[in-house]
């Protein structure tokens, strides 16, 4: 795994140099090229005027910002040079809080965090390992790309996960979302609601996480290679039914899941328990 920055954690007076590395698998990301569709010949990216239809070169452009419709302030590049931060390879941590104290709509992307050099793992093991035991993670600040970027730092299987944050008045407020209202849920309902949602209580790692898209793309793209046809499978529009019966129905079918797995294994047990006995009788004969 290769770095893609490498700088320092720094809280207080302590300072841990680290690396950091792509959490996401971008291997996992199926992309295209955009082709001409008669000669199949690859499409460049044209900068063109809307209005007069003309190409423009890189030097004939510039950033507006529109403040009223149709109406742009022109930003140059010294502006942005004035609001500029120094780069200081430094993750600034301003405060140890509780996990539940941030909104998981600020979660942005992931990055793995470790450390750089055999001095620096015993610091990072020791960051770890406090944090872990005090239940707290860590929000700072690190300057990227010349602008400033919130973080957020918590130990994560022997290491440290940071994710990049999202200021919070980037996100909208829920209570914006059309038809959200007040609902008194019934009695009835909300029992049957409980004993499915317990029914159903599993562990995270027993859940497939699976990219079935990217499978399928895949085995469409394989197929159109080997020149092979292709098969598609149509998908049915779920029926709406009255909530007591799909409530009730789902329990049924949650209960007999257990049921036909237990049925299943006491089969494979049997059948393994013949097995060895025939090989034992034979062994005897």
């Amino acid at each position: 795994m290769r770095a893609i920055w490498k700088g320092h954690i720094q809280f207080s007076l302590v300072t841990i140099p680290i690396r950091i590395y792509n959490a996401i698998d971008t291997g996992q990301t199926i992309s295209f090229n955009l082709l001409s569709k008669e000669d199949l010949n690859p499409v460049s990216y044209e900068k063109k005027d809307k209005v007069t239809g003309k190409s423009l070169r890189s030097e004939d452009i510039v950033k507006g910002y529109q403040y009223e419709p149709g109406q742009y302030v022109i930003i140059e590049e010294e502006d942005f040079q004035k609001i500029r931060l120094k780069s200081t390879k430094v993750i600034e941590i301003d405060g140890f809080v509780k996990t539940s104290e941030v909104h998981p709509t600020l979660y942005d992307a992931p990055y793995f965090i470790g450390p750089d050099g055999e001095v620096a793992a015993k610091t990072y093991g020791l960051l770890c390992e406090t944090m872990k035991q005090s239940d707290k993670i860590a929000v700072g600040k690190v300057v990227l790309r010349d602008r400033e970027n919130p973080v957020l730092i918590n130990p994560h299987e022997g290491g440290l996960l940071m994710y990049r944050l999202r200021y919070p008045s980037e996100v909208r407020n829920i209570r914006e979302v059309p038809q959200l209202i007040d609902v008194r849920a019934d009695k009835d309902q909300l029992k049957l609601a409980k004993t499915l949602v317990d029914s159903m209580t599993t562990k995270f790692s027993k859940i497939e996480m699976k990219d079935h898209y990217f499978d399928a793309l895949k085995s469409i793209i394989d197929a159109k290679v080997d020149g092979r046809e292709i098969v598609t499978v149509e998908q049915e529009e779920p029926k709406v039914v009255d909530i007591m019966t799909a409530l009730k129905q789902s329990i049924d079918i949650a209960k007999k899941k257990p049921m036909e797995k237990a049925k299943g294994a006491k089969k494979k047990a049997t059948k393994k328990a013949t097995k060895t006995s025939k090989n034992s009788r034979r062994k005897a004969g």
